[in-house]
């Protein structure tokens, strides 16, 4: 059986609904186990990551999906945190080969997402991992707002948190649908992979 661990930070809990849509389309997959791993404060001392646990999870993972808000243009502190903490990793070249993706989310359509995803895109790249796409046309081509992929992001998930301030997190229809099926492609081509 081939897995996928999706490690992520959510700040307000609308990156967290993201990732469980991900982390749903990736256990619809038959032969697909899934695994949700937040990244937690408690873990960050000094501005340093330390989870040994989740290190040895993300190491048996087929492939690996990060996800981030966007907070000030790029990943959160709490992300950066983490990712600096894979350089050992990264040295040994531990996750060469393995699937990642990426989705980010932030308050407006935009909120310089892409360039939180070119981030996540670089740091799997310095680990010599093979990046998804989300390899869907978005739905305003169909004439509709609101369906997969309405962002227009093909680097990876985009997603837009429109709940007010003092309500609890939700997410629009059409990310949580582009958030199942990008975690659905991925866990296929890691099961492609395994074929070949």
């Amino acid at each position: 059986m081939k897995n996928i661990a999706i490690i992520y930070v959510t700040g307000t809990g609308s990156t967290g609904k993201l990732a469980e849509a991900v982390h749903a389309g990736a256990a619809s997959v038959a032969d697909m186990q899934a695994e949700l791993i937040a990244i937690e404060g408690k873990d960050i001392v000094d501005g340093r990551y330390s989870n040994d646990a989740v290190f040895e999870k993300l190491n048996k993972a087929d492939a690996i999906i990060f996800g981030t808000p966007t907070i000030m243009g790029g990943p959160s502190a709490q992300f950066k945190a983490f990712a600096d903490a894979t350089g050992g990793i990264w040295f040994g070249q531990g996750w060469k080969d393995k699937l990642a993706g990426g989705f980010s989310m932030s308050g407006s359509p935009s909120g310089d997402k892409l360039n939180t995803l070119q981030y996540l895109h670089i740091l799997a790249s310095q680990h010599g991992m093979l990046w998804v796409s989300t390899g869907g046309m978005p739905s305003f081509y169909a004439g509709k707002t609101d369906g997969y992929n309405r962002l227009g992001s093909y680097l990876g998930v985009m997603g837009q948190n429109t709940t007010p301030q003092g309500q609890p997190a939700a997410i629009d229809s059409g990310d949580a649908l582009t958030g199942q099926e990008y975690g659905k492609r991925v866990a296929e081509l890691a099961l492609k992979l395994r074929e070949s």
